[in-house]
């Protein structure tokens, strides 16, 4: 009986051993249960509709439409940039996305031709979860969002203040609204598509690891001006039109 309780002991402490090394691996999510409940729900979501529309949106759109509707919704993006570098009170940043901003919806038609990005000027890729972190927000746990993804509970606040800010808000027809809003998500989805080609090993992990790295890179400063149409006459001459 000694020995059994022993071994029960034992095991027990095994167990939390165990268990606490799991959560240190992961310190970030500690609410991964949840997350991967959500996660499969998405992963479905995308199997079932997302990737079907997105394939059906990529076959009947020529490509440099789609270019040109991607860098609409780039400069759209840029005027997002324009706020966020302004309460980061980045001055050179504000600065170069407000003159994207300028240049792509005149001479590129509304943002239609990304010519800021022909001419070499970057766009400073950003947005409130960012502006957050500079403020001094701390990140939060991981978290994974019905339909939207990967997020931090910090960058997740922060999607919801530039969904408010955002161009597409002073819309005054609602449907309208929510039309150009899913015509974005059906654009990035489209700009996704083959990707699931790279992904190895448990989808999960992978998929946070990245987000993760990638979130903590544009913390750094570490990743490069974004560079969507930096060559728009190949397109506007591709045998897709």
């Amino acid at each position: 009986m000694q020995t059994f309780a022993s071994l029960r002991a034992l095991g027990l402490v095994i167990l939390i051993v165990s268990s606490q090394a799991i959560r240190a691996e992961n310190p970030e999510d500690p609410w991964e249960p949840l997350n991967r409940v959500i996660f499969d729900f998405n992963e479905t979501a995308d199997e079932w509709v997302a990737q079907p529309v997105a394939q059906a949106y990529v076959d009947i759109t020529p490509t440099p439409v789609r270019r040109g509707i991607s860098n609409v919704f780039s400069n759209l993006d840029d005027v997002n940039g324009v706020f966020n570098a302004f309460l980061q009170v980045k001055v050179p940043e504000t600065g170069r996305n407000l003159f994207r901003v300028l240049i792509n919806s005149t001479v590129g038609l509304l943002g239609l031709f990304d010519v800021a990005s022909a001419m070499g000027i970057g766009s400073y890729d950003t947005d409130f979860g960012q502006t957050l972190a500079v403020w001094g927000v701390a990140q939060g746990p991981y978290v994974v969002l019905p339909i939207l993804g990967p997020n931090t509970l910090r960058s997740s606040v922060g999607e919801g203040v530039d969904a408010y800010a955002s161009v597409t808000t002073a819309i005054d027809d609602v449907e309208a609204e929510w039309g150009v809003r899913t015509l974005g998500l059906i654009d990035t989805r489209a700009s996704l598509l083959g990707a699931d080609d790279l992904l190895s090993g448990d989808r999960y992990i992978f998929l946070r690891d990245a987000y993760l790295q990638r979130r903590q890179a544009q913390l750094s400063g570490e990743t490069e001006p974004e560079d969507t149409f930096s060559n728009f006459d190949d397109d506007w001459e591709s045998d897709d039109f």
